[in-house]
């Protein structure tokens, strides 16, 4: 086999480091790629290893000091195009305390996990040295076992060296088109969401106008995903329900009266997390569906009676004959 050599120890250093950025390039090949070189002589198996643990730390450096200051914020970032963003979000929070820091060491070949651990480790205040050391064996582990693959199958890989050759056009058609449309749809989908869900926002005065009419409304608190675990609010408005959003977007079926209408809310400003229950809501056939503008913060902002805990399940139903989805 004639390997081409057009891949050079910059082209190893960028691709890695953009993986690691969270940027859809596939590193693997090229780290395969090079090991394949390196058994051929054309690239030095160590420097290779080293460029690509530099790369990784460079960028789960950046991530860490993203997740120091603005935690919360970075790990909702990272979870957004998940299938479940909260639970994303949450599972990562859960093998950081089930296994610790060391959980970096093996964190770059478990997909997703790989690019939260970073941020996490930062929100979590765990020292720069110690995340620095381990996560430099998990670079280094990760690094040389795809560039060993590469070396020792260095003859079965030249379809993985000529994609690597044909980076460019490979990476705009194999990668960046099919990534664009995701995320084109994943948009037009949330505009649409929001579109839908514009005239049927409802502002915390009127909603309290409604509570004190006796309007049969059903309040339903959602546990937003978006926050620090732990940190929920035991604040409610009084009559609310409090519910997991996963729970009524996954709910095949939920019981709601004609004459009942539903009002969600979350703790946070913006209507997504609402409007994505609102839309699951009425992808089963419940269509009297009311988004709180503002969120919780409004109702505060307005000086409107708060509860110290939200109302129980059983008394929502009883009240107004709503079902919903058990615990």
């Amino acid at each position: 086999m004639t390997l081409p050599t057009e891949l050079t120890y910059t082209g190893v250093l960028l691709a890695v480091l953009a993986n690691q950025l969270c940027l859809p390039v596939p590193a693997i090949v090229f780290l395969m790629a090079a090991g394949a070189l390196s058994a051929h002589g054309y690239m030095q198996t160590s420097t290779v290893v080293l460029l690509s643990v530099l790369a990784c730390l460079l960028a789960d450096g950046l991530w860490f000091c993203l997740g120091r200051k603005w935690g919360s914020q970075v790990m909702r970032l990272l979870c957004r195009l998940a299938a479940d963003p909260r639970g994303c979000s949450r599972d990562a929070h859960d093998k950081f305390r089930r296994y610790g820091l060391r959980l970096l060491c093996v964190a770059k070949f478990i997909p997703g996990l790989d690019g939260l651990m970073p941020p996490l480790a930062g929100a979590e205040a765990v020292s720069p040295t110690a995340f620095l050391a381990l996560d430099g064996i998990g670079s280094l582990i990760w690094s040389s076992f795809y560039v060993g693959v590469g070396y020792v199958f260095s003859e079965q890989l030249e379809i993985a060296v000529g994609w690597a050759k044909h980076f460019g056009t490979a990476l705009a058609f194999a990668i960046g088109v099919p990534f664009c449309l995701y995320i084109g749809w994943r948009g037009l989908i949330l505009i649409r969401m929001i579109r839908q869900l514009r005239v049927r926002l409802i502002s915390a005065p009127m909603l309290h106008r409604k509570l004190r009419s006796g309007s049969k409304l059903a309040l339903l608190d959602l546990l937003d995903f978006e926050e620090e675990t732990g940190s929920e609010s035991p604040q409610a408005i009084p009559g609310a329900f409090r519910i997991d959003p996963s729970r009524l977007r996954h709910s095949p079926r939920i019981a709601v009266p004609e004459d009942v209408e539903i009002v969600l809310y979350s703790s946070s400003r913006r209507e997504l997390v609402s409007a994505r229950a609102a839309v699951a809501l009425k992808r089963i056939g419940v269509e009297n569906v009311w988004v709180l503008e503002g969120g919780l913060d409004s109702w505060r902002e307005k000086g409107l009676p708060l509860s110290q805990f939200p109302e129980a399940p059983g008394a929502v139903a009883e009240r107004l004959g709503v079902r919903l989805p058990e615990a």
